[in-house]
């Protein structure tokens, strides 16, 4: 029978990779529109503001949505200099403590600090200053802390992975058997 920290590890993975597909989707709608925009703007002469700024929308959101998956996919940035050269248990540790200490009271804190800057963005109606700008402009808010809750489960993952091989019960990252 498979350990439950393993089954956790797997659907928790499995939400990060849902992230992850989700990003990607948000970056061919930005080349969209960056493609509309260009041909609008040289071949028509014609702008919409509310399609530039729909632009930094979607941007930011790659970027939020983007980092949940990048934990899950281990393309994080840590000092590999020293990281690499400890033994897999001492990483795995560095991995836990580093998880429980640093990044989810970081998570907290963001997701906390986005709930109220959304919103006030709410309460107010605030919307694009410039004329043909978009509006709710809570809703861009509202995704900081969407996209924290979402590193938070995929730190869970992070976690349980290091807690898996602690244990012994998967290869270390970048030491898995090949499959073809």
């Amino acid at each position: 029978m498979t350990p439950a920290t393993l089954r956790a590890e797997h659907w928790i993975n499995r939400f990060s990779d849902a992230v992850g597909a989700f990003s990607a989707v948000l970056l061919l709608l930005l080349v969209a529109n960056v493609f509309y925009d260009v041909v609008m703007r040289y071949l028509f002469n014609d702008v919409s503001i509310g399609m530039q700024e729909l632009e930094w929308h979607l941007y930011s959101m790659i970027f939020l949505f983007g980092v949940a998956y990048t934990l899950k996919a281990d393309g994080h940035v840590r000092v590999d200099v020293i990281y690499e050269r400890l033994s897999v248990r001492r990483r795995a540790v560095i991995d836990i403590l580093g998880t429980v200490l640093f990044l989810w009271p970081f998570c907290f804190l963001v997701a906390e600090y986005g709930i109220g800057f959304a919103y006030e963005a709410y309460d107010i109606g605030e919307r694009s200053g410039d004329p043909g700008g978009l509006p709710y402009r809570w809703v861009i808010k509202a995704m900081i802390s969407l996209s924290f809750a979402c590193v938070l489960v995929s730190s869970i993952g992070f976690m349980l992975r290091a807690i898996n091989e602690y244990r012994g019960l998967k290869p270390a990252r970048g030491h898995e058997p090949f499959k073809p």
